[in-house]
């Protein structure tokens, strides 16, 4: 049996997060990333308390935060009345080290890890490495990888875990379902050097602007703000991103004189689906391998990670003698955060913004607002909107 322990197929936040645990724990790692490097595209930037507070184990929530932008109060608008409910994270000051959000490109998060795990040496970390095959026997797993060039190596380890994405070959090769839906409209995103919070009276740095036609998210980064459209499908991802088109839409939600500067675009599609299996022997799903949701509410990475902190501690006890089936308790455990926490509040933010009947538009405001009158009704919402209460619920998952 190869000394090489668990495989982890995956080099992004929630991948690093597991090799981070299992290394800290003595256990040997080989990490496998298709990319040359940690990827600096602009994808998830939210991080929610507890995520920051697991992080401390490693010493690296406060490397984030000093590269961050501290977001202690959010907001629901309306594009037509302004400011709906603002909520303010600092009520849960006496249950978390980090009462806030924290807005820190999920990038940056990877680099800290990769950089840690080189410092230490714990883990063989292998760049520009594809996954190709999996497969296991009653002693451990195999995984085919290769490079660039196409020369292929074979892998032997204990277990392993796929934090490969939404695409993952490792989930295919175990033959899990990924069960659920595309929804209807394309994301577009793009980043602007415009400063909103100067120009929108009362703008917290992370905004949710519904609209029954056309709703909004702002998301202020610590040099840029990034802007969150929904393209009806029926336009090209050519037209939706012509400059033209971005300038018009900006336009509508805040007239200037002066055009704005965009400094990244993109568009991609959204899908809400939970996989029917998290495990398989000796092989484990995390991150979006597992599930995918919309990210309304930035629970996609968080809820990787929070994947991955629970996959460590149960293999860890696995790997000093306790059974297999241990590993059965983190897929009821995370699943059932993946399909009523996440997907549930994330479908939830996206019917709120996207909510068209008048009545039930006025039902959700009115709903947001009583919710902030009433400070333990408001302490309450946060904990559920920044994830600490469902990894609480989870100690009752058996």
């Amino acid at each position: 049996m190869s000394d090489r322990g668990v495989l982890i197929v995956g080099g992004g936040p929630v991948g690093m997060t597991a090799a981070a645990y299992l290394a800290d724990e003595g256990i040997p790692v080989t990490l496998i990333e298709g990319h040359e490097d940690v990827p600096t595209d602009l994808r998830a930037s939210t991080f929610h308390p507890p995520t920051l507070d697991m992080l401390d184990r490693f010493g690296i929530a406060e490397k984030c935060v000093e590269q961050g932008l501290i977001c202690p109060k959010w907001q629901f608008r309306d594009r037509r009345e302004g400011v709906i409910a603002t909520f303010d994270l600092g009520l849960l000051a006496d249950e978390t080290g980090h009462p806030y959000r924290l807005q820190c490109e999920q990038w940056k998060l990877a680099r800290l890890l990769r950089e840690k795990l080189e410092a230490e040496g714990k883990v063989d970390l292998r760049y520009g490495m594809q996954a190709l095959e999996a497969s296991q026997d009653d002693d451990g797993v195999r995984l085919v990888i290769a490079d660039g060039d196409g020369h292929r190596e074979e892998l032997r380890g204990r277990f392993l875990i796929g934090a490969d994405g939404a695409r993952s070959i490792v989930r295919k090769q175990i033959g899990v379902n990924f069960e659920g839906m595309t929804i209807p409209e394309i994301f577009l995103t793009f980043s602007t050097t415009f400063d909103f919070g100067s120009a929108i009276p009362d703008l917290t740095n992370i905004a949710y602007i519904s609209d029954p036609d056309e709703w909004v998210v702002l998301l202020r980064t610590p040099t840029l703000w990034r802007v969150l459209f929904p393209t009806e499908d029926n336009e090209t991802p050519e037209s939706m991103k012509a400059p033209e088109r971005i300038e018009e839409r900006l336009q509508a939600l805040l007239p200037r004189d002066a055009p704005y500067e965009i400094v990244h675009k993109t568009d991609y599609r959204v899908h809400e689906r939970v996989a029917d299996r998290y495990l398989s022997g000796r092989i484990f799903l995390a991150g979006d391998a597992a599930h995918l949701n919309n990210p309304l509410g930035g629970m996609g990475m968080n809820g990787g990670i929070h994947d991955a902190m629970n996959l460590g501690e149960k293999l860890t006890a696995v790997w000093h003698g306790a059974p297999l089936e241990t590993m059965g308790r983190y897929e009821r455990q995370r699943r059932k955060v993946a399909i009523e926490t996440v997907q549930a509040q994330a479908l939830r933010n996206r019917k709120i913004l996207n909510e068209k009947d008048p009545q039930a538009r006025r039902a959700y405001h009115n709903e947001l607002r009583s919710t902030v009158a009433d400070e333990e009704a408001h302490r309450a919402f946060v904990r559920r909107s920044s994830m600490i209460q469902s990894l609480r619920d989870l100690e009752d998952v058996v």
